[in-house]
């Protein structure tokens, strides 16, 4: 078996990538994201891509429960920046609120999530026509 990752950190790797070519995203777009890359995910390497327990969108609203939690607030609004997570590095005193870091993946990793971003950017023009 392959990597696998935190869904918090594949979703800010979504809202920065939307966000730098002014793509609109939200909870539930974001939800959706999710959903296409554990299903190519599964399809193409064999695997659930994500740390966390995954569900279906369509019987729970969700994919993710902790990124759908972490993200509810916004509502409909779009997304500007990641959730934020604690983090203490080893031998420090103090905790920093900072964004989820993006994933280092693969390069077949990264085709695949390029290529539901790329089908995602797709059916917003499509609808947007």
């Amino acid at each position: 078996m392959g990597k696998v990752y935190s869904a918090h950190n594949i979703a800010a790797y979504f809202i920065y990538e939307l966000n730098e070519t002014n793509t609109f995203v939200n909870a539930k777009a974001l939800q959706f994201l999710l959903s296409k890359v554990k299903e190519q995910w599964e399809k193409e390497f064999g695997y659930n891509p994500f740390k966390e327990q995954s569900f279906s969108l369509t019987h729970n609203g969700f994919v993710v429960k902790e990124v759908f939690d972490a993200y509810k607030e916004n509502g409909d609004a779009a997304i500007v920046e990641p959730a934020k997570e604690w983090f203490l590095q080893y031998g420090d005193f103090q905790l920093i609120l900072r964004p989820y870091a993006i994933p280092s993946f693969t390069f077949e990793e990264q085709q695949l999530v390029q290529k539901v971003l790329e089908q995602y950017r797709n059916t917003i023009m499509k609808k947007a026509s």
